[in-house]
């Protein structure tokens, strides 16, 4: 797909980026529709933040997917630099495309060229598609992830 544009989200993207959030089966029960005080507050965080990334990929003038990407200093692996990647999404009239293996690709790519040792997600545990997904691009599911919510 070479008519895809990825960059650095801006304030403006905010309300695709929730709606992208929220059109998912999941994201239906834990995320709202609009933009609320919250969501502001956390664009800003992410936005301030040089060791994280929210980036958006157009295609046509469209906002039509986006993911998290955090950047983990650590000691291990002879202090290497980790990269995180969560909240992937895109557009379900826009999935089966190929679009989400663009996407984690030029991720990928981006860890890569920043000098990280490891790409790690999680992907919730009934997502089966989506570990399908993660395998088909070399991921191995290697740890039991645990979660706690407070």
């Amino acid at each position: 797909m070479t008519d895809l544009i990825y960059r650095e989200a801006v304030r403006a993207d905010l309300p695709a980026v929730i709606a992208l959030l929220a059109d998912d089966v999941l994201g239906k029960a834990r995320d709202f529709t609009e933009v609320d005080e919250a969501y502001e507050r956390a664009f800003a965080a992410i936005d301030a933040d040089p060791r994280n990334q929210l980036i958006v990929v157009e295609q046509g003038g469209d906002l039509v997917g986006c993911l998290q990407i955090t950047y983990i200093p650590g000691l291990g692996r002879h202090g290497s630099e980790r990269s995180l990647i969560e909240s992937v999404r895109v557009r379900s009239d826009r999935r089966g495309q190929g679009l989400g293996r663009d996407l984690m690709t030029w991720a990928i790519d981006q860890a890569r060229q920043r000098g990280c040792a490891l790409v790690q997600l999680t992907t919730d545990k009934t997502r089966t598609d989506a570990h399908r997904f993660y395998l088909n691009l070399g991921f191995v599911a290697s740890h039991e992830g645990m979660k706690l919510a407070l």
